[in-house]
């Protein structure tokens, strides 16, 4: 254990290392929020890749399926491939050619500020369930590896602290190149580990056959109820995550509109098809020892992520637990970096600076971003500390935040030149409103709440943007032809 201790914490330092040096490319605020708009397909394939394969990949969604089968993961990662293909498809080119530093840029563009303001501030809200996920991820791996010795909740706080440090200095940049190394170690970690796994489980064959013969692999619904229940997380990830910060940011961060669009695309497709390695490892891990059945049983939702890191821990070699979990670390951080990085420029660039008149240099602006990335770590820190979610179900509430209150105004603002400042506004405080309301005055109903909101969302859009304009319209259509 002491080995494989001294193992993390130098991997954990040599990620630090690259992203302060990378940090000495960041001399503007374009290049800490976007990368400068540099980066060659290779590398933004990778940091696409990273948007999504985190800790609930490897720990929650690969322990739900375990546990639920493929009808208990509608949202990742089929809901969170198509995100990224659709926002491949519908958005690269355009964000890329408005030349936007954020997405709430686009809301200010065609709608005006007030609509920036309150998409910006919806998006911003919706990271601290992301963001939370994340550094919950780390703070057990840091108290597993510990043994217990090191308290889950300091061990998130020792997490977030990493993370922060070469987040805070280098931006994108620094997670550019800390995302291409994590990508590699991912990769082949996790495929050596599931390997491994299956031939503890008596190989691949009897891992598939025995999953299938227990129904793992049915995922489309007996019953309606169960047909809502799934598109409703199917449609939170699928849709609510495209009007996120760190999709956009990602996406545009390429050299080019072409190496935007295939490297989204392309990101997409690897994490689509790479997900289900854990998701592989886990059921093997199931297989192979049936007392790890027991967390499923437990009333605290997160232990079923402890799927994985007991049986690496309890059954395997040093050197397997070093792949594993240098995996984990990489994917974990990997994800968190973008996910402190992305409110915090939304929250600077869109929320702040429009009631600061525009008075401040890049220079001020770039130490703005920084403190308030520190904030916003803060703010995720306690909610971490006091959840009792799953990963997967922390995700899947954020993006629901936005699937309600983002994703039509932005749809409509790109493809419908009728789409109003008034709409944006009926839409947004509506939908975030009626999702809200049902959710908790009215839980339980056949149609989830979250596509309620969507619904109402959609139907508010049409009303404010076709009825009397009682709100002046701010904005203005956008041309899909501008260079």
């Amino acid at each position: 254990m002491n080995a494989l201790i001294i193992f993390v914490a130098a991997y954990l330092l040599v990620t630090i290392f690259i992203g302060l040096m990378a940090a000495r490319r960041v001399h503007t605020t374009k290049d800490f929020m976007v990368a400068g708009r540099s980066l060659p397909l290779y590398m933004n394939v990778a940091t696409v890749f990273a948007t999504w394969f985190g800790a609930e990949t490897v720990l929650s969604v690969s322990a739900t399926f375990a546990r639920d089968g493929l009808s208990g993961i509608p949202g990742d990662p089929f809901g969170a491939s198509v995100c990224l293909v659709l926002a491949a498809l519908l958005f690269a080119k355009l964000f890329y050619r408005m030349n936007l530093l954020t997405i709430g840029d686009f809301y200010k563009k065609r709608y005006g500020k007030s609509v920036e303001v309150i998409t910006s501030l919806a998006v911003v809200i919706s990271y601290l369930g992301w963001t939370s996920a994340q550094l919950t991820a780390l703070g057990l791996v840091i108290h597993v590896l510990s043994g217990g010795a090191v308290a889950l909740n300091h061990a998130i706080l020792i997490g977030a602290a990493v993370v922060l440090i070469y987040t805070v200095f280098g931006g994108m940049w620094s997670i550019a190149f800390t995302d291409l190394l994590q990508t590699i170690v991912i990769i082949i970690g996790l495929s050596i580990v599931a390997w491994l796994v299956g031939d503890m489980a008596g190989g691949a064959s009897k891992v598939i056959a025995q999953a299938s013969a227990e129904g793992k692999f049915n995922f489309f619904p007996s019953d309606a109820p169960g047909w809502w229940a799934m598109a409703g997380a199917f449609f939170a990830f699928a849709f609510g995550s495209i009007p996120q910060q760190d999709v956009f940011q990602r996406m545009t961060s390429a050299k080019d509109e072409k190496t935007a669009v295939r490297g989204t695309i392309i990101g997409g497709l690897v994490y689509f098809c790479f997900a289900f390695v854990p998701i592989f490892i886990a059921y093997a891990a199931v297989v192979a020892d049936a007392n790890l059945v027991a967390l499923f049983k437990s009333e605290d939702a997160r232990q079923i992520q402890r799927v994985l890191p007991d049986l690496v821990l309890n059954k395997m070699p040093l050197w397997a637990q070093v792949m594993f979990f240098g995996a984990l670390l990489s994917a974990i951080l990997s994800t968190a970096s973008g996910a402190l990085l992305a409110p915090a420029s939304l929250a600077t660039e869109n929320v702040l600076r429009p009631f600061m008149g525009g008075r401040m240099s890049d220079r001020q602006e770039l130490l703005l971003v920084r403190v308030i990335l520190v904030t916003f770590t803060a703010c995720a820190l306690l909610f971490a500390m006091n959840s009792r979610s799953t990963m997967y179900e922390m995700v899947q509430n954020a993006y629901n935040v936005t699937l309600a209150g983002a994703f039509v105004p932005l749809v409509a603002g790109a493809y419908w030149k009728r789409a109003t400042t008034q709409g944006a506004l009926f839409s947004a405080i509506g939908g975030v409103s009626i999702w809200l309301s049902m959710q908790y005055l009215v839980p339980g109903t056949l149609v989830p709440a979250n596509l309620i909101g969507l619904f109402a969302s959609f139907g508010l859009m049409l009303v404010g943007s076709l009825g009397p304009q009682l709100i002046r319209n701010q904005g203005h259509p956008i041309k899909h032809g501008a260079g």
